[in-house]
């Protein structure tokens, strides 16, 4: 068994379309790597600095995040797979007595990623209409018709008097 302690730059586009680690940010990896029959056995945990911005107001957001991992990076992974084999996509191996992390941190790391981070869990976000922040103006209403009645909007603004010789 061997401990690894390293800090290692993020590659690039590691995150979803609103939240990821810039490109070249620290991950911080703290691994065991164990000889095993099959292979070798990475497990522990890598810390990543995220990076993005909240789903509802757009604010930036900074935040760490710590991922397990436990994967079996194989010496000799079957070469044919059958089409149809799930866990074909899940292995790893060890090539050129070598192991590449990354494939691994992507598919541990990216998928805890949250689709809509948030900034705080009671943001309020932004108005649909006009952009105005929520959390700033908490009683901001718009007044919204239905345009079903827009026929009927004109017929109550004419003269009562008017109405009741139309009748």
């Amino acid at each position: 068994m061997r401990t690894w302690q390293e800090t290692v730059p993020a590659p690039s586009e590691f995150g979803n379309a609103l939240i990821g680690a810039p490109e070249g940010s620290d991950m911080v990896c703290d691994l065991r790597l164990e000889s095993v029959h099959d292979g070798i056995l990475v497990s522990g945990d890598v810390t990543i600095t995220l990076e993005g911005q909240c789903s509802r107001c757009l604010d930036p957001i900074t935040d760490q995040m710590v991922v397990e991992v436990q994967e079996l990076f194989l010496f000799d992974a079957p070469s044919e797979v059958p089409e149809d084999d799930d866990e074909a996509d899940e292995m790893y191996e060890v090539q050129d007595e070598t192991i590449d992390l990354e494939p691994m941190l992507r598919d541990a790391a990216i998928t805890k990623l949250p689709f809509q981070p948030v900034c705080r869990e009671d943001c309020e976000g932004l108005c649909a209409q006009c952009g105005v922040r929520l959390d700033e103006n908490p009683g901001h209403r718009h007044e919204v018709l239905d345009p079903r009645w827009s026929a009927l909007e004109g017929l109550f603004d004419a003269d009562d008097d008017t109405t009741r010789e139309e009748r």
